[in-house]
């Protein structure tokens, strides 16, 4: 039988090697994996000290891992939470927010009411995964902390105003509020250190064969974003499939003295009584939007390639698709025969970064390590 206390100091020492190596890689890669675009503004002097992120989410119960694992980063300065309608309405990820703050001892972030449906389509959740109530069921206190008078998208765009070339945002939910801030301000991207996105998928999707649950919610948002001249990664299914929870780890999560470890460890505990009764994800854990947490602290955990994004939004089978172009041309359908023209090939002009490969083993330490710490 296995030493629980030896696997937890394990995992302690992984974390504490992980930690290091990523202050290393996040400085050698200016706060971003991704080259960027020329309309994008460059940092603004070379301060010091942690990455400044506004995380987007729809939380959600790897919401609520991202969530911890952020706060428990000394890495990054969480400026701003702003749920959005996604994996459960607003009128949940709303209070869930709230509650996880307060869970962690951080009700001092502030949290602003997002979009409480799609841009132009009815809203689509995932309760069977999620439970009825976005933490698999799990009950914690209501929160005592009130959102900002702000909305999410002005919220999002007064913090980047005010700082330009120095906030990035983590997107791990339907992007709705993103695009409702880049319509009020077109400028806004241009002014966003980074784009971390938890979404898509060049492999095929999870809630429909062609299309990742977050671009699926909200496809035109989704587009709109990776049209904007953002500096994006994504962190889609490619990778996010690789790495599962074990047993070992979410007892782990449990028996650990802090609260938002704890936390944690009851909301896998319940995900994954779910997810093998309904058969989700193959009746696996997976932590996917954690991943895009963990990959921005510490960008070596994937491997990224250009890529040109295109989000499928017509398309009555394949709405929410992720169309990702590889060093090939840019081609579109065929052209029907009473439309005018020709399908003309475009030169591959790359929009984001996609990861394409990660370490789960190191991610999963890093994330275990930090929850449990």
């Amino acid at each position: 039988m296995k030493d629980p206390d030896h696997s937890r100091r394990r995992l302690l020492m992984q974390a504490a090697g992980l930690a290091a190596g990523a202050a290393l890689t996040a400085a050698a890669a200016g706060g971003g994996p991704a080259a960027a675009p020329a309309a994008v503004m460059p940092r603004t002097g070379a301060a010091v000290g942690p990455r400044r992120i506004i995380i987007d989410t729809d939380p959600g119960v790897d919401d609520a891992l991202a969530i911890f694992l952020a706060l428990k980063s000394p890495e990054v300065k969480v400026e701003a939470i702003t749920p959005v309608a996604g994996n459960v309405p607003l009128d949940l990820t709303l209070p869930n927010a709230l509650r996880l703050l307060e869970i962690a001892g951080r009700s001092d972030i502030p949290v602003a009411s997002g979009a409480s449906r799609p841009l132009k389509r009815r809203l689509v959740t995932a309760a069977y995964v999620h439970g009825n109530n976005g933490l698999a069921g799990v009950e914690f206190p209501e929160p005592k902390t009130k959102p900002v008078a702000e909305s999410a998208h002005q919220l999002i765009r007064r913090i980047v105003r005010q700082s330009p070339g120095e906030v990035s945002i983590i997107a791990i939910g339907p992007l709705t509020n993103l695009a409702l801030a880049f319509r009020d301000d077109p400028q806004l991207p241009s002014q966003i250190r980074s784009i971390t996105i938890m979404g898509g998928s060049l492999s095929g999707g999870n809630i429909t064969p062609a299309a990742e649950f977050n671009s699926y919610v909200d496809p035109e948002a989704a587009q709109a974003v990776y049209r904007s001249g953002a500096r994006i990664t994504m962190i889609g299914l490619d990778v996010t499939r690789r790495a599962a929870l074990s047993e070992e780890q979410i007892r782990m999560l449990e028996s650990t003295g802090n609260p938002a470890g704890h936390a944690a460890g009851r909301i896998m505990r319940a995900t994954l009584e779910q997810v093998r009764r309904t058969g989700s994800n193959g009746g696996r854990l997976l932590a996917h939007d954690a991943m895009a947490v963990a990959s921005f602290i510490d960008p070596s955990l994937v491997t990224r390639q250009d890529v040109h994004i295109e989000i499928e939004t017509e398309g009555e089978l394949t709405a929410g698709e992720t169309v990702g172009y590889r060093k090939t041309p840019m081609r579109r359908s065929a052209p029907l025969l009473d439309a005018p023209g020709a399908a003309d090939d475009a030169p591959f002009q790359p929009n984001a970064q996609a990861a394409v490969d990660v370490d789960g083993d190191r991610f999963l330490s890093f994330l275990i390590g930090r929850l449990v710490s």
